[in-house]
């Protein structure tokens, strides 16, 4: 008999990006699957970093150093 598995949180986390320049990005999709963890968010700008890298390898043109990197989703402080 075959062993059951956990099921697998599926989909797309967004993150945007605030690079040292000033310049942004929204909408970064990291998978579900990479991010589920004990560290929580805390692999998405590794993950983004590497995704840049691929990014410029192909285009030629480098992105700046990543400044701040917030879920798409969160909400900043009203203060």
């Amino acid at each position: 008999m075959a062993k059951k598995q956990k099921p697998r949180p599926n989909g797309f986390v967004l993150f945007n990006v605030t690079y040292e320049d000033g310049t942004q990005s929204s909408n970064r999709k990291i998978a579900v699957s990479e991010l589920s963890g004990l560290e929580g968010d805390a692999p998405a700008r590794s993950i983004l970093e590497t995704q840049d890298r691929e990014i410029a390898e192909r285009s030629g043109r480098p992105r700046g150093a990543i400044k701040e990197v917030r879920r798409a989703d969160a909400r900043k402080a009203q203060g």
